[in-house]
Formats: structure tokens, sequence, C-alpha cells
């Protein structure tokens, strides 16, 4: 019986390749009819080949117990096995991820860091992408993820494995209503200075409007820097549809501010070396500087303007400054002038109040001396009158009473008169004599 089942699988297999053959023939000649035919053979052929996989199965001998409970112990076991290092073989490829991970967060912590000078793209890890074995792996075919918008709303990575697959049929869309963080557009002499840059190109991903895949990148960060190297992955992918390039683009933010300092780019082409790279570039514009905090910025021209209306500013200051000086000092002079009016004036007045008092003090003098002179006028007078009136005094009130030196008067016409020849004192009167100690003779 099994035999039987046997030459109905062979007989069968027959058919069905003799058919096939026949149906494309036919299919070439564009006979319908034959066609038709074949396909009744092919169908005839498939039922019959199925019956014989049936009947070969149903009527194989069954192994002995023994070797059959053997058989699926050792296949327990192989599956117990496999289990086991299929298991290991997932936990040190998510160990594997998870260092990797830590090794991009701090690479990428230390690129917002870096001061440009001069060189717009620099290579990061001798320019060697930092991709896993998973990160490389193509079972999942092409593919593209976006991070969600962090609390600032800033783009945070785009992911993707790219293929011919993803690229755009249709052209590129408005995207126009995006306005990423730190947009502050200007208009530069031949053209803006700031784009919204896809993280992953429009060319490579199909992406228009994606907020999450829209930065705000300077003229220069786009085209050419960031477009070389989109276009040497396009240009790669467009050679044949089974090449693919695992890519990762990251916008490099430092602290919160809102304009990215740059973009972490990696690139590496699966199976072979023809795309890899690993690169940061900065996000400059010649002749322009950036505010990183808020996307403001200052060209060059406005810095020179800003610098020489600055200058002007301290200029006219400094001219301000001048003449309030000169005012300050021609006040200081005028008061200057007014005070020494004053001190005139003042030394006028001081020396008129000198030449009153010393007026006044002739005056007085005057007045003292005629006084003084009308006194002794007086005096004169009162002693004349007093010598007219007193025997004992002369035309000029001089005293004729003599006063010897024996304590005596003698008035005149007295005994002893004319003998007192050297008197020690002269009286105008007896009183006058008698106050004076002396007494009379006594004969």
């Amino acid at each position: 019986m099994e035999n039987l089942f046997v030459i109905l699988f062979l007989v069968s297999l027959g058919g069905l390749g003799y058919g096939t053959v026949r149906s494309i023939i036919h299919l070439i000649k564009k006979d319908k009819q034959r066609r038709k035919d074949n396909k009744r053979l092919i169908i005839s052929s498939a039922l019959a080949l199925v019956i014989s996989f049936v009947g070969v199965g149903i009527t194989a001998p069954s192994p002995p117990a023994d070797v059959k409970e053997s058989t699926t112990v050792s296949s327990k076991q192989e599956d117990t096995k496999k289990v086991e290092n299929d298991k290991k073989k997932q936990e040190a490829l998510k160990k594997e991820q998870e260092q990797n991970n830590q090794e991009l967060k701090k690479l990428r912590t230390e690129l917002a860091t870096i001061e440009y000078k001069d060189t717009q793209t620099i290579e990061v890890n001798d320019n060697v992408p930092l991709f896993t074995k998973a990160d490389l792996s193509v079972k999942k075919g092409s593919w593209e993820t976006y991070g969600d918008l962090d609390e600032l709303n800033r783009a945070t990575s785009a992911e993707a494995m790219l293929n011919h697959d993803l690229m755009p049929t249709e052209k590129r869309g408005d995207i126009s209503n995006v306005e990423p963080t730190g947009w502050k557009n200007k208009k530069l002499n031949k053209g803006y200075l700031y784009n919204r840059s896809h993280l992953i190109g429009f060319a490579l991903s199909g992406e228009n409007d994606n907020w999450k895949n829209l930065i705000t990148g300077t003229a220069q960060l786009n085209n050419p820097e960031m477009l070389r190297h989109e276009m040497d992955i396009k240009t790669y992918l467009e050679e044949n549809d089974d090449h693919y390039v695992r890519y990762s683009v990251t916008p490099i933010f430092k602290d919160d501010e809102l304009l990215a300092r740059g973009v972490h780019l990696m690139a590496q082409s699966v199976n072979d070396d023809t795309i890899k790279f690993n690169v940061f570039i900065f996000n400059i514009q010649d002749g322009v500087t950036l505010n990183y905090a808020d996307g403001s910025s200052e060209t060059d021209e406005e810095k020179a303007a800003k610098k020489q209306k600055e200058e002007q500013r301290i200029a006219d200051e400094k001219a301000k400054a001048e003449q309030e000086k000169q005012r300050i000092a021609d006040e200081e002079a005028k008061a200057e002038q007014e005070k020494q009016r004053i001190a005139d004036e003042e030394a006028k007045a001081e020396q008129e109040r000198q030449r009153i008092a010393a007026e006044r003090a002739e005056q007085e003098r005057i007045e003292a001396e005629q006084a003084e002179a009308n006194r002794l006028a007086e005096e004169q007078a009162t002693q004349q009158q007093s010598a007219a009136n007193n025997p004992y005094s002369d035309a000029n009130g001089n005293g004729l009473i003599k006063g010897s030196s024996s304590g005596i008067y003698h008035v005149p016409g007295s005994t002893y008169y004319d003998r007192t020849t050297n008197p020690v004192a002269w009286f105008s009167s007896i009183e006058e004599a008698e106050a004076a100690g002396y007494r009379p003779p006594k004969r």
C-alpha cells in the first residue's frame, strides 16, 4: 500500500511539472484553450500530490516506543537549550545596546560643549559610527522612527534603516506651517539665515512637515554640509534595491537653549563600508553671530553698525559731558567773579566804614580838642577871674602864698614873706596851704 502512494506521488509530481511548462508555453503563444487544459492538469496533479503525501503519512510504520520516547526527550532538551541560548543572546544584545546608549549619551553631552573653530564638520570617534550588531539588522526591513518633542518642544532624534523603498515618489510639500524652536529668521544678502532643516532629508524619508523631524538650522548647515552626506546615501540606495543604510541624526542642544549647537550624524551601509561616517556638524553661519538661547542673531554688518552707533553714543556723551564740564566751569568762574564782586563791594563798604569812622574819630578828636581848649580857656578865665578876685594869686592864677621848709606859710605883706626866698611850695589860699599841712607864723 505504501509503494502505491509513492508511485502516485511521483506521477503527480511529473504531471504538475509538465502542466506548468506547457502552460507557460501556451501563455507565450496566447493560446487560451490550451492554457485552460494545462490548468486542469496542474490542479489534478496538485490534488494527487496532496493525496500521496497523506497516504504515505498514514501507511508509514510507527517507530518503536522506546525510540520514540528517546527522540522526544532529546528534542525537548535541545529545545530547552536553544531557548536558554536565545535568552543569553538577547540579554547580551540588550546589555550591549544599553552600554552603547550610555556611550552615545555621554558623547552627545560632550558635543554640546565643543566650541566652533573654523571647521564646520568634524569627525567623531575617528569617523567610525557607534552601531551595535542589532542596530545593523535588516530583519525588519526598512523603517524610520522619530523621538518625541521634549518639554521645550525641541526635536530629539531620528533613527532609520534606509532603503530605496522609503524614498518619496511625489514632490516635496509645503512645510511653512512648522516653526521649530529658535525660529527667529532674518534676510541675508543672498537668502535667509535659517532653514527648516530635516533631520532625515526628504529625499531619503519622504517626510514633509513632521515636527519631530525638523529643527532650526542655518542655511550653511543645511546646504552644503548635511546635503552632501544625504546625497552620498541617496546615490548608494538608488544603485540597488538591496542596499540598506543604518542612519542616525541627533540635534545637539546645550542646557535649555532653543537653537541646536549642531547635529550628530552617523551612517553605516549594511554588508559593506561604502557609506560609513560619524560626524558632528556645527549649526553656524559665516558672518553671523548666533544666540543659541533663543535663536536671535547679529550679522557682522549689524555688529559693525551697532559698534559705530555705540562709539557715536559714547562720543556724544563725552562731548555732552565736556560741555557740561565747561558749563560748570563757566558757572564756577561766574560765581567766583560774583564772589569777588561781593568781596570788592564788602571791601569798599569796609573802606567807607573806616573812612566814616576815621572822619567821625577826627570829628570827635576835633570836638574833644575844642572842648579841651574851651575847658582850658574856661579854667584860665576862671583862674584869671579867681586871680582877680583872690589877693593871693597873680594874674595868671599862680599862688602867691609861700610854704617854707619849716612847714610855715607866709602870705604877702607878712613879716617873713620877703625873707622867705626859697619857698618849698606856693598856694593860692590859706585853706589850700593849711590843707597841705602848713601853719601860719606865730607873728
